[in-house]
């Protein structure tokens, strides 16, 4: 007879019990050490890619800068303050490095069949993966929707002003939807983006006008918000018959557009975080100005773009669970070609989006819906 604590049995000797791996719900030391070998490696390959792009950028553009005399602090704020940006291209590339490096590792190591055979499975092994890819994200999601927009005018701002030449789009015609059956257009917006000059103002009655006001320039009062218009020479059409009344000096009129929609027209969407964004395209939705597509494809890569750590870390690790002879040439090869392809494929349909050749927030997400496919058939392959 034996008690509860007994572990013998009838001859005396220990029973050997095979090695039994913990639950699930548990954070191990071996998921520890698998989480801190990825983390290490994440973060060492985004300071590389980060310190790459900044010698590209400034071995390509060091004679802009000496021929403007930027003082080298500025300049150094510049590649500062575009670090938010570069870490959110990057992030993908760099965890989907990681997780090849670390499953490799154990894979050649003979490690990672060792706790195949202790009973790990893939899903398992994905645990610690999983577990830091979710912090990225969730510092990406951050980073996305309010870090690097708030870096705006000191990155791609200072980049726009200083090393691109920008086309001046101010003489052109503007035509505006200014409600659903009125359309305003505007011959050239002035600097302070709250006057224009050379207006008409045209009013339709389904596809037939029947008036229009022409004046030589307009002013916004933003605090009253209403526009005043200079010299209007105001004509209905009725019955074929044309009256014209001629106003000299200044008249009032009431538009339903909002009192910044000159300053929106050459608004990048890149400087404003979510909150702004969302009320831009509602602005946009309801005012007719052009541009709507890309503004919407690029409010839904700002949500989509974190989430590409974690889609492709799905990729990465049951990638490299096999056991193989490769190095970390090979592993570097594998991430740089899965890595580049997202963000090729990223630039390629959300231009698409941008020409209106496929829906905007399709666009945005096909590229991550792709890889997530990409990475269920990856794990059921590996998986069996």
């Amino acid at each position: 007879m034996s008690d509860g604590k007994a572990t013998a049995d009838e001859t005396g000797r220990g029973v050997n019990r095979p090695p039994r791996l913990p639950g699930p719900g548990k954070f191990t030391i071996i998921d520890r050490y698998i989480a801190r070998q990825f983390l290490t490696i994440f973060l060492f390959a985004l300071a590389s890619f980060a310190a790459l792009f900044i010698i590209v950028n400034l071995v390509e553009n060091l004679d802009r800068f000496m021929d403007r005399k930027i003082p080298f602090d500025r300049i150094v704020i510049f590649y500062l303050s575009g670090l938010p940006d570069t870490f959110l291209l990057t992030s993908p590339l760099s965890a989907l490095l990681a997780a090849l490096f670390v499953t490799g590792k154990l894979s050649m190591q003979s490690e990672l069949p060792a706790l195949k055979s202790a009973g790990m499975s893939l899903s398992r092994l994905m645990k610690p993966f999983l577990v830091v890819t979710l912090v990225i994200t969730a510092f990406n999601t951050v980073n996305s929707c309010f870090i690097a927009p708030a870096m705006y005018d000191w990155s791609k701002g200072f980049e726009k002003r200083y090393l691109k030449r920008q086309k001046n789009n101010d003489g052109e015609p503007l035509h505006i939807r200014e409600s659903k059956n009125r359309i305003l257009t505007v011959g050239q917006i002035g600097p302070d983006r709250k006057s224009a000059t050379t207006v008409s103002l045209e009013t339709f009655n389904g596809s037939q006008i029947v008036g229009r006001i022409d004046a030589d320039s307009l002013r916004i009062i933003t605090r009253e918000k209403y526009w005043i218009l200079y010299n209007t020479k105001q004509r209905t059409f009725s019955n074929g018959i044309e009256t014209l009344a001629t106003r000299p000096g200044a008249d009032t009129l009431k538009l339903s557009l909002a009192t910044n929609t000159f300053k929106m027209i050459d608004t990048d969407p890149d400087e404003m975080n979510i909150l702004q964004h969302f009320d831009f395209i509602w602005q946009k939705t309801h005012s007719g100005l052009p541009g709507l597509e890309k503004a919407t494809v690029k409010l839904h890569t700002k949500l989509a773009l974190p989430l590409a750590s974690m889609i492709i870390v799905l990729i990465g690790v049951p990638l490299s669970s096999k056991k193989k002879r490769s190095g970390l040439a090979v592993e570097v090869s594998i991430s740089l070609l899965i890595g580049l392809s997202y963000l090729g494929m990223l630039r390629t349909i959300g231009s698409l989006g941008y020409d209106g050749l496929l829906d905007p927030v399709l666009a945005a997400w096909l590229p991550n819906l792709l890889f997530i496919i990409a990475g269920v058939f990856l794990y059921r392959s590996a998986n069996h």
